[in-house]
């Protein structure tokens, strides 16, 4: 019998019904003829074929155990030790949830080290691809491959984009024995999912901060990548591996006309829920008032009602006042300032002359602004979303969340932005709540999270 990889897939060449019936994900593909099974099985069947001792002609692997051995020694903190072993006594697969700035990426870097299999990185950004290019060639002596953002350099030990590795898994889901999804809460997308499907790798490390979806499909993550086996939160590393921090609301008042135009456009939306009995706290609260305010022109209405409050509360006049003073307060510190949407950040910019990342902003001038602020050229960045996930910026103390959406995952990475341990370091973090508002209620819902224990709450 012989197994072979073919476009993402297994085929079983001289493979008996009875064998097949019995073996996991196999089925008969009635277009060509064959027993296949997606990609992933690969692990379970030739485990299962091994135990059972039925001889079989392995075509489908591609690659060999290869050493990677280290430039210098690290030596782990005791919680990255507690996350390798646990992956490892979870059969060399799963999730491990540490916080940003604890340091995933050496756990990693050493697990690539121990599983001794070519390697291949998954990243959601090109800022994280070279990250993380950086940190593997100052650990190991391999060259090291980059797939994505105009890069299509595969070697044993490589980086790529997930959207580059969806295009080149069903060619190259062969190559690789060991799967490393960063920021892995990605994977179980419509589309990303299929890098893992397609994937024989029989060793998976899945490393993020916040693996719970808002569509609950972390059951899919676990299915693609292995159990959550191994978190730690925020709270139990701060003052030692992350920055002692404090968060602090602070409550903005609309001015009259703007709480009018609230108040009137308010009425509608909730009005209109209440009419449709559409309950928002619910998973399909949202898919529902969707659907129901799309099918008349009162609807529709309503649905501009609710994005004029939303985006009032948002964009609170006061609330550009409130930042100069916290700029005031904090001048000599390194801060970054989020909004939910590129037209708040870049009137905040214009407001204070102040440099503006946003998905608009050129490759190089992005470059350019995170290098100065790394060196102290400029103290404060101001960015709509793009500094959320996965920028690693060490120096920054001081953050200011204007406007933001409810998801815990959002809160937890820019809070994460200002923890990297530093000596002497102290963080804050500041919340601007239009209050009176359906921001006071998004608000609450960040607040759902470990990050918040503690006396830290100012």
């Amino acid at each position: 019998m012989e197994i072979h990889f073919d476009k993402g897939t297994l085929i079983f060449k001289n493979l008996s019904q009875e064998i097949a019936t019995s073996l996991e994900g196999v089925k008969w593909d009635e277009r060509t003829n064959v027993f296949r099974s997606p990609a992933i099985f690969y692990r379970k069947i030739v485990l299962e074929l091994r135990k059972r001792k039925i001889p079989y002609q392995d075509l489908a692997r591609k690659f060999n155990p290869t050493e990677f051995p280290l430039k210098n020694e690290i030596i782990p903190r005791d919680f990255q030790q507690e996350g390798i072993e646990a992956w490892l006594k979870n059969g060399s697969q799963g999730v491990v949830s540490l916080p940003t700035g604890a340091g995933k990426t050496i756990l990693a870097v050493l697990l690539i080290e121990k599983v001794k299999r070519p390697t291949l990185v998954h990243v959601p950004t090109i800022d994280l691809m070279q990250q993380w290019h950086s940190v593997l060639q100052n650990f190991f002596y391999e060259e090291i491959g980059l797939l994505g953002g105009g890069y299509k350099e595969i070697t044993n030990l490589t980086v790529a984009t997930y959207d580059s590795a969806l295009l080149h898994v069903t060619s190259k889901g062969d190559k690789f024995g060991f799967l490393i999804f960063d920021e892995c809460h990605h994977l179980p997308s419509t589309q990303n999912q299929y890098t893992a499907l397609s994937s024989i790798a029989p060793f998976r490390l899945g490393l993020t901060a916040t693996p719970e979806r808002t569509d609950g499909k972390e059951d899919l993550l676990y299915k693609l990548v292995g159990n959550l086996c191994y978190t730690t939160h925020i709270h139990e590393l701060e003052g030692s591996t992350l920055a002692p921090y404090n968060v602090k609301t602070l409550e903005i008042n609309l001015l009259p006309e703007e709480q009018e135009q609230y108040d009137l456009h308010r009425e509608k939306y909730i009005n209109f829920l209440r009419s449709e009995q559409i309950n928002m706290s619910q998973l399909s609260g949202w898919r529902n008032f969707l659907w129901k305010s799309s099918r008349t022109p009162e609807g529709r209405d309503v649905f501009k009602s609710y994005l004029i409050q939303k985006k009032l509360s948002q964009v609170a006049s006061q609330k550009v006042q409130k930042i100069w003073e916290l700029l005031q307060k904090h001048k000599g510190d390194r801060i970054i300032i989020f909004t939910q949407d590129n037209e708040m950040a870049y009137k905040i910019g214009k407001t204070f002359l102040l440099p503006v990342l946003t998905h608009l902003t050129k490759l190089k001038e992005r470059e350019n602004f995170l290098t100065k602020f790394r060196n102290g050229e400029y103290s404060v960045l101001v960015t709509s979303k793009v500094l959320n996930e996965g920028v690693d910026v060490p120096e920054a103390n001081v953050g200011i969340i204007v406007s933001g959406s409810g998801s815990v995952r959002e809160h937890v990475q820019r809070l994460g932005r200002i923890l990297r341990g530093k000596p002497g370091k102290q963080a804050f973090l500041y919340e601007l709540v239009s209050q009176g508002t359906g921001e006071h209620f998004v608000n609450q819902r960040r607040r759902q999270h470990s990050a918040y224990e503690g006396p830290r709450l100012l």
